[in-house]
């Protein structure tokens, strides 16, 4: 395992700079922040090219260093790792690695397939705990129309708690999806607050889409045009809607729910 003490080692110079969206994007790299999101990402298939490891900060635990050859780890001083942390409180793991590319094609769908669709969604935190629903409910796909943020941020990573690796999550256009729907026979449902169903009166056992609009001006009307369905959470008077995240969750479980009666 190789070792660094000076903050102006090249690999560490790079690995600063690649806390920054653009320098991910250049260099067809993500940062991969903690252990947990590592062994994520490793289990998936992902290889790292390298990983930084800060003994001070992990503790004894080496969590065999996920079973990587010695030449991709590098030991490194706590300074150093917060230098190169997107954590505030850094567990002590950090890994580099070749950014994903996922396809509608890459697409596997079982029985019944469930799939989330997500138009403009903003924030990271909001992306991630959709993919973690998306894990917890067995979701097929995630796929992401006109994306707001990347899907590798390291605040997305975190939030899904490294579920962004093992689910699949797909970019695509808009026309893209609905052609992809259609050829699928997968029926499209858009969360509106205009729409006069409740998602609990519509029958979620058969293919199924859950389409979803950013946090501040929910569905575009070419969604809105485009579902086969569209639904709502019924709600106190004076509350309109919920986080997108909380919606995805509500929704999904109901979609769920109705397939194991």
């Amino acid at each position: 395992m190789k070792q660094i003490s000076s903050a102006a080692n090249p690999l560490i110079k790079e690995a600063a700079r690649l806390r920054k969206a653009g320098a991910r994007q250049e260099r067809g790299l993500i940062l991969i922040d903690g252990a947990r999101e590592i062994a994520a990402a490793v289990g998936s298939g992902l290889a790292p090219e390298t990983v930084f490891y800060c003994p001070a900060l992990a503790g004894p635990d080496r969590r065999n260093f996920f079973g990587l050859a010695d030449d991709k780890l590098i030991e490194v001083t706590a300074d150093i790792f917060h230098k190169i942390s997107h954590k505030e409180n850094p567990d002590g793991w950090l890994a580099l690695a070749p950014r994903p590319e996922r396809r509608l094609s890459d697409i596997r769908l079982g029985k019944a397939p469930l799939v989330m669709i997500l138009e403009k969604v903003e924030k990271p935190g909001n992306l991630g705990a959709i993919l973690r629903t998306a894990y917890a409910v067995g979701a097929d796909a995630v796929i992401m129309n006109d994306n707001q943020t990347d899907i590798y941020n390291p605040n997305v990573i975190r939030a899904s708690e490294g579920y962004v690796f093992t689910e699949t999550a797909v970019s695509a256009s808009l026309p893209d999806t609905i052609a992809w729907l259609k050829k699928n026979k997968i029926k499209s449902f858009a969360a509106a607050t205009s729409a006069t169903r409740a998602y609990t009166e519509v029958d979620w056992s058969g293919a199924s889409a859950i389409v979803l609009g950013s946090e501040a001006d929910g569905l575009s009307e070419a969604w809105l045009e485009a579902a086969d369905d569209q639904v709502k959470i019924p709600m106190k008077a004076g509350l309109d809607s919920l986080n997108v995240s909380v919606t995805a969750a509500v929704i999904a479980f109901e979609a769920i729910r109705q397939r194991r009666v």
